[in-house]
């Protein structure tokens, strides 16, 4: 199993500086809270909030809140941001917080979706104006000229700017996970490799998942990271 991925012409001429991460795990469990992590959660929170790391955390963070303002659109990084160092991790299950803790460990925007509910191969482009796909619950998401979108072959399946759609939400089902990670101006690629390995690991250690490889992206032949 593979993901099929392109970026079109109008993103790379759009955005010819920004790259895109992905990570695929399949054979998964999605467990709420399985054994030991808890602890292992303790252990990236005390690294997160050392100052050094802190501070290249919420810079990268006021990178995203800045694109995000561009579109008129409210960035969630900030708050996610103040109530981890404040409170910890949240707890929802296995899946869904190796994504938060993906965002707040390297400071960027992650979505985690359920691989097999993609229809076909994935590509990274532009929205016009005034697109319409379905978000989480159902809520109608209208894109704005220029914003970053990924579809699948049957339509958007996220919305940088706004969230993922309903129909690849994970489950507790969910076998196989794709978590992938946009840039915005101002975010190295390499922040994108990080975090996406932070999912990979708690995965793979708490979930049983095995890694498809971590992929960075850039516009143009040009590859960062790669498959381990």
């Amino acid at each position: 199993m593979k993901v099929s991925f392109s970026m079109s012409d109008g993103y790379q001429s759009r955005y010819p500086d920004i790259g895109f991460g992905l990570v695929l795990l399949t054979g998964c469990e999605n467990p709420e809270n399985p054994e030991g992590f808890d602890a292992y959660k303790r252990k990236l929170l005390r690294r997160m909030r050392k100052r050094e790391t802190l501070a290249g955390i919420a810079d990268r963070i006021d990178a995203y809140d800045r694109f995000f303002s561009g579109f008129g659109r409210e960035c969630p990084l900030p708050g996610h941001l103040k109530r981890t160092v404040n409170s910890g991790f949240p707890r929802y299950n296995l899946l869904v917080d190796a994504h938060f803790m993906a965002e707040m460990c390297a400071g960027i925007l992650v979505a985690v979706t359920d691989f097999d509910r993609m229809e076909g191969g994935l590509t990274l482009d532009v929205a016009g104006e005034g697109e319409i796909c379905r978000g989480m619950g159902g809520r109608e998401m209208q894109t704005r000229d220029g914003e970053i979108v990924l579809r699948d072959e049957a339509g958007i399946v996220c919305v940088l700017c706004q969230g993922a759609d309903e129909k690849t939400r994970v489950r507790g089902e969910t076998r196989s996970v794709l978590f992938y990670a946009y840039g915005v101006p101002g975010v190295p690629s390499e922040h994108l490799e990080h975090g996406l390995r932070v999912a990979e690991e708690a995965v793979v250690a708490f979930g049983g998942g095995t890694s498809r490889g971590v992929k960075v992206m850039q516009p143009g032949p040009t590859e960062v990271g790669g498959v381990r």
